[in-house]
């Protein structure tokens, strides 16, 4: 298994320690295993009951908990900032590509609310038709940080490569809740959208798989269905630091394997959720602790620094930390190595 084959590399070079999980298969469908079920377990979808922390729901309820996030979620889409030509920091530009510092509070993308996108295309132009056929990837509504727009379409196609190949770096800054105890590490826990709390992903376990058996693609979203994503972040302590008089922690991050919210979903069941995320942080909209529960953080990720219920209800307000740093790609026309980077605005 690549991924496997990877993480052996990663913890030989980083002297780090990380769960690895098995690959089981059951049934018609594989499993990325993070806790064993227990053998005599069973899931009771019809009943409703919750089976080795996996709550069993309707397709109905499933997909009325969704449209109630997705209202949600539009709400907030609508609050987009509109940006101006000088609140655009253009940090890199040529006749191909166009790589700017993002602000938090915009969206990268969108037909309906201003944008990142529409901002640049309105301000610096492109030979592309439209504003988001300049786009190549995107950052999240509170995050911060480098994002590239392609102004050709040669450059967009090149780009695309780029990021479908995977021959890209990023790093990411992140202030997270409470002090950790290693100075790096490595956290490998498969993904997997959430049944429970959708959009959402989540840390998938057996029990959580075992319970979408019985819900059809054409009841539900058939991404809600798909096998769990392999998923590995790398992470490095910066410093430790206080907000308010309560411990956090200043980190480099590194997502392997660029899941959707890979890094929210990963730090959360560290416990250490980013600071301000009002998703995945203490009392946000996701599940709680990526999705695990105490016994499986426990299991999967032991860790004793983990911040407390206190530490991190104290940050969940906070302005949401986290900003996409640094970048490193080939350019896609000229061929020349391009590596950007931007401090943290927090």
């Amino acid at each position: 298994m690549r991924f496997h084959s990877l993480v052996c590399l990663l913890l030989t070079v980083n002297g780090a320690t990380a769960f690895v999980p098995s690959v089981s298969r059951q049934q018609h469908s594989v499993f990325y295993s993070t806790v064993e079920a227990d053998t005599d377990a069973s899931v009771n979808v019809a009943s409703g009951n919750a089976v080795n922390g996996a709550s069993s729901l309707s397709a109905a309820d499933v997909n009325s908990r969704l449209q109630a996030q997705l209202a949600k979620l539009r709400e907030k889409d609508a609050t987009s900032a509109k940006l101006s030509k000088e609140d655009i920091k253009v940090v890199f530009e040529d006749d191909h590509v166009i790589v700017v510092n993002k602000p938090a509070g915009v969206l990268s993308m969108s037909a309906d609310h201003p944008s990142l996108a529409q901002a640049v295309y309105d301000h610096f132009g492109s030979s592309l038709d439209r504003a988001d056929k300049m786009v190549v990837h995107r950052l999240g509504f509170d995050t911060s940080g480098l994002v590239i727009l392609g102004k050709t379409a040669e450059a967009v196609r090149g780009m695309n490569t780029v990021f479908r190949t995977r021959k890209i770096e990023r790093t990411y800054e992140a202030l997270v809740c409470g002090h950790m105890e290693q100075a790096s590490g490595i956290i490998h826990l498969p993904l997997m959208r959430d049944y429970e709390f959708p959009p959402f992903m989540r840390v998938s376990t057996e029990a959580h798989q075992q319970a979408l058996l019985t819900l059809e693609g054409s009841d539900v979203s058939k991404k809600l269905l798909q096998l769990p994503k392999d998923s590995l972040t790398k992470y490095e302590v910066l410093g430790k630091e206080e907000v308010d008089g309560q411990p956090v922690t200043r980190v480099l991050l590194h997502s392997i394997s660029g899941r959707t919210h890979q890094l929210n979903v990963h730090l959360a069941a560290m416990g250490h959720p980013i600071v301000g995320d009002a998703t995945y942080g203490k009392g946000g909209s996701a599940a709680p602790n990526g999705g695990l529960t105490a016994a499986e953080q426990d299991q999967l990720l032991p860790n004793k620094s983990r911040a407390s219920d206190a530490v991190q209800a104290a940050l969940a307000s906070k302005k949401t930390c986290v900003h996409a740093k640094s970048i490193k790609f080939r350019h896609p026309v000229t061929k020349e190595d391009v590596s950007l980077s931007v401090n943290a605005p927090f």
